[in-house]
């Protein structure tokens, strides 16, 4: 069964705390399909009014908040070892090369890797417990953690929210025409923000470190 089409058969509230569920967990650092979850909610939420955008993405938002900020909690307290725990359980996610290059782009820019971090798959998951592991200062942290969960969890929601909204509406006019254009209206939005993670990602590892 697709992903929205069981969302379909769950509750709103139990939706919004699915979502937040998963991408907190996501945060922490267990690999879970965050955005997946996230894309597919919003999209229902554009065609059934049961579900609150609102409501939607301040859970998203939550849950990448409240995720990260444990993540750190415990990679601060676990340290190196804990990477290495983490390997062992999923060597495809955190292998020593993913390892090192996440630490180059934590080195060199700080903040800025917590925060563009959010966008990308690899450092959604690495963010909070290597910020931990590596010390980064709390308050540091905390800043770019907040504002990356605003912007990526609510900036997604909304995004795909309205692409669905607008999809439904051309639908209803122009038939097979709507679909297409809606088609191209949803691929356009999507290549916006992989464009966006991508060019994030160039950057956090524009210290020269191999790409694993």
């Amino acid at each position: 069964m697709h992903v929205q089409e069981w969302l379909e058969t769950v509750p709103a509230v139990a939706v919004y705390a699915l979502v937040g569920l998963v991408i907190g967990l996501e945060s922490l650092g267990i690999p879970l399909p965050g955005e997946i979850i996230l894309v597919s909610s919003a999209l229902l939420a554009s065609q059934h009014g049961e579900i609150d955008p609102v409501v939607l993405g301040a859970s998203a938002t939550a849950g990448a908040i409240i995720g990260d900020s444990i993540g750190y909690a415990i990679g601060r307290k676990g340290g190196r070892p804990l990477l290495a725990w983490l390997g062992n359980k999923f060597p495809k996610h955190f292998s020593e090369g993913h390892i090192a290059t996440a630490e180059r782009s934590f080195e060199k820019w700080g903040m800025w890797a917590v925060f563009f971090g959010r966008f990308v798959a690899l450092l959604r998951i690495f963010a909070g417990p290597l910020a931990g592991v590596l010390r980064m200062p709390y308050w540091k942290f905390l800043i770019a953690n907040v504002l990356g969960g605003i912007v990526w969890a609510g900036g997604t929601t909304a995004v795909i929210y309205y692409v669905g909204i607008v999809a439904e509406s051309w639908l209803k006019r122009f038939s097979w025409l709507g679909l297409v254009a809606a088609v191209l209206v949803g691929l356009t939005s999507m290549l916006v923000i992989k464009r966006k993670a991508k060019k994030a990602n160039q950057n956090l590892e524009a210290t020269g470190a191999p790409t694993p």
